[in-house]
């Protein structure tokens, strides 16, 4: 008995189709994921008018992280979670205020008006994002509170029930004025 020498053959014209199919439908239900950053407006360019002006240093709250993610205010090693209550005691000093920790006067490590108080954010270029974020998420929230204060105080109503006009004035109340920059 003879075997022929030929294998049979498959018909492969329609693979193409069906791998074009399959490539159409995994592009269509795959979810393509976002980065996520910080929702921030840049400010326009000079805003205030003079760009030269000179800040005192009572007004300057520096904030540094090194590269192995070490929190520093104003040269004291802090953690994170010690931040925030620490930059509301700076911005809302309003030059009148007592601290807590000042026996009963005026804190003279605080700026001189929320309107002058400057954060100046200062991260080496080892710093790691999360850390940075970590950082920023506690500076929002320190002004989101000084806000929030200020709006119930002045209008009776949180800063989401807020016209925008009122919200205006609040924000020109407490101006969330950051300075970034790499440490030297």
């Amino acid at each position: 008995m003879r075997h022929s020498q030929q294998s049979p053959q498959v018909n492969a014209g329609s693979m193409a189709d069906i791998a074009f199919l399959l490539l159409i439908f995994f592009l269509v239900t795959a979810t393509i994921s976002s980065d996520e950053g910080l929702n921030r407006q840049l400010p326009k360019d000079c805003p205030t008018g003079d760009c030269n002006a000179v800040i005192a240093d009572r007004n300057i709250l520096t904030i540094l992280i090194n590269e192995k993610d070490e929190l520093m205010l104003q040269n004291n090693r802090i953690k994170v979670d010690e931040l925030q209550p620490l930059v509301m005691d700076f911005i809302d000093n309003n030059g009148d205020k007592s601290c807590s920790y000042c026996n009963g006067k005026q804190n003279p490590k605080a700026s001189d008006n929320p309107n002058k108080a400057v954060i100046s954010l200062q991260v080496s270029d080892l710093t790691t994002y999360d850390k940075f974020i970590e950082v920023q998420n506690e500076l929002s929230k320190a002004y989101y509170v000084l806000r929030s204060n200020y709006s119930k105080q002045k209008f009776n109503k949180l800063p989401e029930d807020l016209s925008k006009s009122e919200l205006n004035q609040v924000k020109e109340a407490y101006p969330f004025i950051l300075s970034e920059a790499e440490t030297k």
